[in-house]
C-alpha cells in the first residue's frame, strides 16, 4: 500500500477518522516511547519539559471541577487529582489512548483512584453549559481538528464565568521549518502563512492529519469564542532538558519557540 506525506486540503470528517484510528493504533507505542518523559502521573506542558507545578497556569484548587480534552493517557489529569485535589475528568477521541490510561491506573499501587474517563470529540463535549471551572489540553485536540475555533467555543460554553481554558500546541512558527532536530531544521523552507494541513495517507486515504494556524489566528479564535486572552507563554528550552522529541531539540529550542501556551478566561 502506497504511503504518502505532504501538505494538502482535507476535510473535518477525514481528519476525525484519520486521527482516531492513528491514535488508537499508536497508543501503546506512544506511551512506551514517551511515558518516562511525561510521567504516568505528571503534568508536562510540552517537549521543553516545563510542568504545571512550575508554571501554575491553571490555578487549580481542591474545590474546582476540571475537564481535560485530548487527554491521551490522562497523565495530566492524574497529577491534578493527586496534587491539587480537584475533581477531574479526562476525555479523548481515541479509545486506544483511554485504554492505556485504564492500564496505567490498574497498575498503580499507591491507592489512588482511577481517573474518570470520557470518550468524545473535543469539538462536541457532552457537558452542560457553565458546569466546570477549568478546561485544558496539553498538545491535544487543537492541532488535530479541522475547526479549532469550535474547540474554543465548546470550552467557553462549559466553563463557569471566571473559568479558565489553557491549551498548549506546537508553536505556529514551527510550520515554516523542517520538522527535524538538527541544523537542517533551522532554515525556513515553507511560508508561515500557508494554512494547508499536513497529511499522511495510505492509498490516498488520510491516516494522520495536523492543521496549522498562525499565532494571530489562534488569538482571534480566543476572542471569537468570547474569552479573554490572559497570557501567551512561549517557554524557552531549559538547560536541564537534553532530550530531543521528534523535531524539537536543545539546538532548535535555544533559537526557536517550540510551544505556545494560551491562557484564556471566560468573563
Amino acid at each position: 500500500m502506497s504511503q504518502e506525506a505532504g501538505r494538502r486540503p482535507v476535510g473535518a470528517g477525514e481528519t476525525v477518522a484519520a486521527n482516531r484510528a492513528w491514535w488508537d493504533a499508536e497508543a501503546e507505542d506512544y506511551h512506551a516511547e514517551h511515558g518516562a518523559f511525561l510521567d504516568d502521573a505528571g503534568f508536562v506542558w510540552g517537549p521543553e519539559g516545563w510542568t504545571e507545578d512550575e508554571l501554575d497556569l491553571l490555578g487549580v484548587t481542591p474545590d474546582h471541577t476540571v475537564v481535560e480534552i485530548g487527554a491521551g493517557a490522562a497523565q495530566c489529569s492524574r497529577w491534578l487529582a493527586r496534587h491539587r485535589g480537584a475533581r477531574v475528568v479526562a476525555s479523548d477521541l481515541s479509545g486506544g489512548m483511554l485504554a492505556t490510561s485504564r492500564r496505567i491506573d490498574a497498575g498503580r499501587a499507591d491507592g489512588t483512584a482511577p481517573v474518570p474517563l470520557l470518550q468524545c470529540d473535543g469539538t462536541r463535549l457532552p457537558l452542560a453549559d457553565a458546569s466546570v471551572d477549568r478546561v485544558f489540553t496539553a498538545y491535544g485536540v487543537v492541532p488535530f481538528v479541522a475547526d479549532s475555533e469550535a474547540v474554543l467555543r465548546e470550552a467557553a460554553r462549559v466553563l463557569r464565568p471566571g473559568g479558565r481554558f489553557v491549551f498548549s500546541t506546537s508553536h505556529p512558527v514551527r510550520w515554516a521549518f523542517p520538522d527535524v532536530p538538527g541544523p537542517e531544521g533551522l532554515t525556513a523552507t515553507t511560508s508561515y502563512f500557508d494554512r494547508t494541513p499536513y497529511v499522511e495517507s495510505a492509498a490516498g486515504v488520510p491516516t494522520y492529519v495536523e492543521h496549522h494556524r498562525t499565532l494571530g489566528d489562534l488569538v482571534r479564535q480566543v476572542v471569537a469564542a468570547g474569552m479573554t486572552l490572559v497570557d501567551l507563554v512561549e517557554p524557552e528550552w531549559p538547560e536541564r532538558n537534553r532530550q530531543s522529541w521528534g523535531g524539537w531539540s536543545p539546538l532548535r529550542g535555544r533559537l526557536l519557540p517550540g510551544t505556545a501556551i494560551l491562557v484564556c478566561e471566560r468573563p
